[in-house]
């Protein structure tokens, strides 16, 4: 495998660990629709997600209790469903936060060096 790919490979999979985190994080003060949530995700964090990742991911965050969905009927269209954050994921989402501000200041002390 070329050095290239080899890289290409690990951020993707560097991105898909911490989809769930930046998910809760665009999250955290507004309701967001799945469109809106990819467009900010692609804008904000430079991550492309496609409706068939974001989609599975939202629906098992809402089975575990992490966010909410409600439909909003919109005035013009279709019906559209938007989510937020429930008290457990607040809750989750500041742990989160400590763990990944140790874990990242622990690789910079790496790179450091």
């Amino acid at each position: 495998m070329s050095q290239v790919k080899r890289i290409a490979k690990w951020e993707s999979q560097v991105r898909k660990g911490v989809l769930d985190f930046v998910v809760l994080i665009c999250l955290q003060g507004e309701r967001l629709y799945g469109y809106d949530l990819i467009s900010k995700l692609k804008q904000r964090a430079g991550l492309d997600v496609s409706e068939g990742t974001i989609y599975p991911l939202l629906n098992r965050m809402a089975k575990d209790g992490l966010i909410e969905a409600e439909w909003v009927e919109m005035p013009t269209g279709m019906p559209r469903k938007y989510y937020h954050l429930t008290p457990k994921g607040r809750e989750t989402l500041k742990g989160m936060k400590v763990a990944w501000l140790r874990f990242t200041t622990s690789v910079d002390g790496l790179l450091e060096q």
